[in-house]
């Protein structure tokens, strides 16, 4: 996947082309008021391509980040806003638009959020005051999870990836309340001061539910506790990568073998899935914890455990002091000062709750099948040089090359928007309290993914909406999916996008990058079916390994923020999927005009053009407590890292940049990675 969670964000519309550019070779670069020219680019490329703007650009108050998908985003949310406040005042009494107004009233009645307060969570708390036993502890949860609150342990349905023919009912470690388990056991200043922010947020929350300060403060305590054991037993992040240690596929007898004290016959009918016969599970012994935390644990604790989990899951569709509470916490991961402003944060919720719903009337008025055929056609360029690039590898066999290309031509490319949308006709969606439209939304979530089980695997479906500024590979689809609101460019036209940036900003960081996921260190192990299956040969596998080594050794190098660096094990897919897409680009660059007849563009060879157009998708700057949690929890490197890291081996950079040796971005070639 190219963007980070941080980065998933709605937008679309000036859309990008291959165009013919010999009329604008003269005129005056875009890119050009971005750069630092104080700065060497042989030293510091990102600096250099984006330090100006880096230097001119402050971080919004509520912002944790600021770059360029929240430029296009600015233009996308006004659009998207349009589309709300028109379907509020229309006297639609169904269908898409009728979602849409209520669902933007529901979240703008501030007044009627504060008089709710906590009320509207009473069904909630009802469920949790009767709890009396383990078994009434796992029926509420699985009441929970059919409204998407994820206590105690993860659950959904996607295809087997040993068999991506059918749907399987897959589990996982989870049930944190902060981001993952390091969070709990690290020892450096600031993820210390994100501990103290979120046991401070527990204390006040249970406060908030009517405890005194003395009793607050024992029940975060057991709370934290509790979730801390948890924690104990969930896998790093790095350790979440191998698709083999963590696919477990047992039996329902074995899972209850597992996991004794869950009921989980019962628990699967309480969660609508219906036909399980196996499961896999991701994280064995997590489950075993679990399995002894149920019997051991106290169950007033597990019930306070259950209410601050609903209140911190519901905060952000609340009133003011319950998102108060929420925020002052989150800030510590974001560095954000104030939230951000109401009607975005409805807008997102709405893009979570029904986007494609959404998305419907939005392709209809910002995008066409002009563009659609430009991004499709974009992909097959990227492709054959993908093709061409295969085929001269000196480290790999023929048969496995042929294995390679066989997969790369069966890659399904997705493109802009679905050809069929999702149907909300059955979404129950008012102007009554906003919490419970998302609750609702979160049902007919749970309730979708659930009756997928047992049907055959719907291969057109999207798990994008087309605004969203982010694509994805998925492996057992064997697909890229690449929605409209990916190839934007913030307050430009078409027409005035060279071949140059083009193919670097969505060739390389976007199609290329997507394209590499299928052959990265988790990519590479499913066939071209969408399997995961060894087709490797042991000497070509044991190639890819060792070259492998070399990005994570280079990314572990990287420091971005107080002691803490990149980890470059877990991080390698991403990184894998950066360099490759960089090399693709180019290579299906080098085929333009734009690059044979080798003229400059606004001063610029078309060498630079690419690089900087790449850099471009990257022109981010963070503040550092969500740069600490990013690399905590992410498989992204930050973006001063995704441009700096996959440059450095690549020897056009070099080249178009004047690099050598005692430069701070020159590596000798031993030390170059060079996979695909």
């Amino acid at each position: 996947m190219k963007r980070n969670l941080l980065l998933l964000t709605a937008f679309t519309i000036a859309c990008v082309a291959c165009n013919n550019d010999s009329d604008k070779i003269n005129q005056p670069d875009f890119l050009a008021k971005n750069i630092d020219s104080t700065v060497n680019p042989a030293d510091d490329f990102f600096a250099y391509a984006e330090g100006t703007w880096l230097k001119n650009t402050p971080i919004p108050e509520e912002e944790s980040s600021w770059g360029i998908g929240n430029l296009v985003q600015e233009e996308i949310y006004n659009r998207l806003r349009k589309i709300n406040e028109d379907a509020t005042i229309k006297s639609s009494t169904s269908g898409v638009e009728q979602k849409i107004g209520d669902f933007w009233y529901s979240g703008m009645d501030t007044l009627s959020l504060e008089k709710q307060g906590l009320q509207p969570l009473k069904a909630d708390f009802d469920e949790i005051n009767a709890i009396q036993s383990t078994k009434d502890l796992v029926n509420v949860t699985a009441s929970f999870h059919n409204k998407g609150i994820d206590v105690l342990f993860s659950d959904y349905v996607s295809q087997d990836d040993k068999n991506s023919e059918v749907y399987a009912y897959q589990m996982s470690q989870g049930g944190l309340g902060m981001p993952n388990r390091d969070y709990y056991f690290n020892t450096d200043a600031r993820t210390e001061g994100v501990r103290k922010a979120y046991n401070t947020y527990l204390v006040q929350t249970f406060m908030q539910l009517g405890n005194d300060s003395g009793t607050a403060v024992k029940n975060a305590k057991g709370v934290y506790d509790l979730e801390m054991r948890l924690a104990k037993s969930s896998r790093k992040l790095a350790d979440l990568r191998d698709p083999y240690k963590n696919y477990n596929k047992m039996d329902v007898k074995a899972l209850s073998n597992l996991s004794s004290n869950i009921d989980w016959v019962n628990y699967f009918k309480n969660i609508n899935a219906k036909k399980i016969d196996s499961v896999i599970v991701g994280q064995p012994e997590f489950y075993s914890t679990l399995n002894r935390e149920i019997q051991s644990t106290p169950i007033e604790d597990w019930k306070n455990y259950l209410r601050f989990h609903v209140v911190e899951s519901s905060a952000p569709f609340l009133d003011k002091k319950t998102y108060a509470n929420y925020f002052n916490y989150r800030k510590s991961l974001s560095g954000a000062a104030i939230p951000r402003p109401r009607w975005k944060r409805v807008l997102d919720a709405e893009e979570n709750a029904m986007g494609e719903a959404l998305g419907q009337i939005f392709v209809k008025e910002y995008f066409n099948e002009d563009a659609k055929k430009r991004y499709t056609d974009l992909v097959e360029n990227i492709r054959d040089a993908y093709k061409d690039r295969i085929r001269k590898l000196a480290w790999m066999s023929d048969s496995t090359k042929e294995k390679a290309i066989h997969k790369l031509d069966k890659i399904t490319k997705k493109v802009g928007y679905p050809d069929k949308w999702k149907d909300f006709s059955d979404l129950k969606i008012d102007r009554g309290p906003f919490v419970l439209n998302m609750e609702r939304s979160s049902v007919w979530w749970h309730n979708y993914m659930m009756n997928k089980l047992g049907k055959p695997v719907d291969r057109d479906e999207w798990n994008m909406t087309p605004q969203t500024w982010n694509a994805y590979y998925n492996p057992s689809n064997n697909e890229i999916v690449l929605p409209a609101g990916i190839f934007a460019v913030p307050g430009m036209r078409d027409p005035d996008l060279d071949d140059a940036f083009v193919y670097g900003y969505a060739g390389a960081s976007t199609i290329g990058h997507e394209i590499t996921h299928g052959f990265d260190d988790q990519g590479r192990q499913y066939d071209e079916n969408g399997n995961l299956h060894d087709w490797w040969a042991p000497s070509d596998a044991k190639q890819f390994k060792e070259r492998a080594q070399k990005i994570i050794q280079e990314y572990n190098q990287f420091n971005p923020v107080d002691t803490l660096h990149i980890n470059g094990d877990a991080t390698q897919g991403e990184n894998i999927a950066d360099l490759g897409g960089v090399l693709l680009g180019l290579d299906a660059f080098k085929k333009t005009e734009t690059y044979k007849n080798g003229k400059k563009i606004g001063g610029l060879t078309p060498l630079q053009k690419y690089f900087l157009g790449y850099s471009y998708s990257w022109m981010f700057q963070i503040r550092k407590e969500r740069l600490a949690n990013q690399v905590m929890t992410d498989v992204h490197s930050p973006a001063k890292e995704r441009v700096n890291g996959p440059v450095v081996n690549v020897p056009e950079f070099y080249e178009a940049f004047n690099v050598k040796p005692g430069n701070k971005m020159y590596r000798p070639d031993s030390l170059r990675v060079n996979i695909w």
